[in-house]
């Protein structure tokens, strides 16, 4: 199987149409069609299945969907990783979640471009559940996750550290000025519903809370009193006057790990790690 052929087998799968599939492509309609039929001959299989009305996926071409996004996937990979160790000043792609880890971040960047022969490192600021996505297809090389909010499934990691939970409420409301609360306290609050976020698919759950995707316009939401929500100590530090931070002490503790490709090779992300796990 070429690359080329999953290319354009992929675009078809995801389009479900191939007109829009040849768009995506920036090819004709009919060789699309050609190179799809004769990749089906190839495997002796049925990959789509077409009607003049519509194009769906077989169960043999849902796999092949599945493993070819895999598969392109760590050719991006490679062909960046290969142009990295060409290159006389290497650099590496850091994923973080915007508005999190602020202190270790700087920690970790400080410690690291004091490393002898460190590399340049670029932040990627990504929003809820994108890192693994960015890790997969080569945009990033290594990723600071928080579980159990973001999934490592697939990934190598290591662990940096653990902390509590804190309520992030306006200044204003009654539960502001407590010392500790429940989480029964924070999600029962009639007039502030917690925050929902976009799930690894991209939908959100259901729920009368409003639909955030990072903690700036979460942060933003909460100050007009229109929602509420629990997440770790550290992306509460630097609130806002208008905001109050309160510990719940039942909520689940919180994770920070280092995460990365098992497939990765690269030194200088070896020499993050290592500065991460150090600090």
């Amino acid at each position: 199987m070429e690359i080329r052929e999953l290319r354009y087998f992929v675009a078809v799968a995801e389009e479900l149409h191939f007109g829009k599939a040849a768009q995506r492509l920036g090819i004709a309609q009919p060789p699309l069609s050609r190179t799809i039929t004769q990749l089906e001959r190839r495997l002796g299989i049925a990959l789509l299945e077409r009607t003049s009305r519509k194009v769906t996926l077989t169960e043999a071409g849902a796999v092949l969907l599945a493993e070819g996004h895999a598969i392109l996937s760590a050719v991006t990979a490679a062909e960046r990783h290969a142009q990295q160790a060409a290159t006389a000043h290497p650099s590496l792609v850091l994923a973080v979640k915007t508005g999190t880890a602020g202190e270790l971040l700087t920690k970790l960047l400080d410690a690291y471009a004091a490393e002898p022969g460190a590399a340049t490192v670029e932040l990627l600021l990504c929003e809820a559940h994108q890192h693994q996505r960015l890790l997969q297809d080569g945009q990033a090389d290594v990723a600071l996750l928080h579980l159990p909010f973001d999934s490592a499934a697939g990934l190598d990691t290591e662990t940096l550290y653990t902390e509590g939970q804190v309520a992030i409420l306006p200044a204003s409301h009654p539960l502001a000025g407590r010392s500790q609360v429940q989480m029964a306290d924070v999600t029962t609050l009639p007039t502030l519903p917690m925050a929902r976020w976009p799930g690894p698919g991209g939908s959100y759950p259901e729920g009368p809370g409003a639909e955030v995707r990072n903690l700036t316009q979460l942060f933003q939401l909460i100050a007009l009193g229109r929602t509420t929500v629990v997440i770790p100590e550290s992306a509460a530090a630097d609130l806002r006057r208008d905001l109050a931070a309160v510990p719940v002490l039942d909520a689940p503790s919180v994770t920070t790990v280092i995460a990365w490709p098992p497939r990765s090779r690269l030194r200088t992300v070896a020499d993050l790690i290592r500065v991460a796990t150090r600090l």
